[in-house]
């Protein structure tokens, strides 16, 4: 499923514009990246939360040019699906 399909189905369930639905997700994803930027995490009861992980420090090789790079601790977005909701999923294979 695409953003334009999430926006055409809240559209049709809600009876919203299309424009006002899409301009609200838009809003709602420069939020949570926003926050994301900022360290800051985003719960979403029943559905789950939206966090910052750390990655530590590791050593990597570069096989063309035979090298040994270190790659600095770093920080990246995840998801982490609220139980409820894992439960629905599962549930639905």
């Amino acid at each position: 499923m695409t953003k334009a399909d999430i926006v055409n189905e809240i559209s049709k369930n809600t009876g919203i514009e299309k424009s006002l639905v899409l301009a609200t997700v838009e809003q709602f994803m420069d939020t949570v990246k926003g926050s994301l930027a900022k360290g800051e995490n985003v719960y979403l009861r029943g559905f789950g939360s939206f966090i910052v992980k750390k990655r530590a420090q590791k050593t990597a090789r570069n096989i063309s040019k035979n090298t040994t790079i270190i790659i600095p601790e770093h920080n990246i977005p995840a998801f982490k699906p609220a139980k409820t909701f894992m439960g629905e999923v599962k549930n639905n294979q």
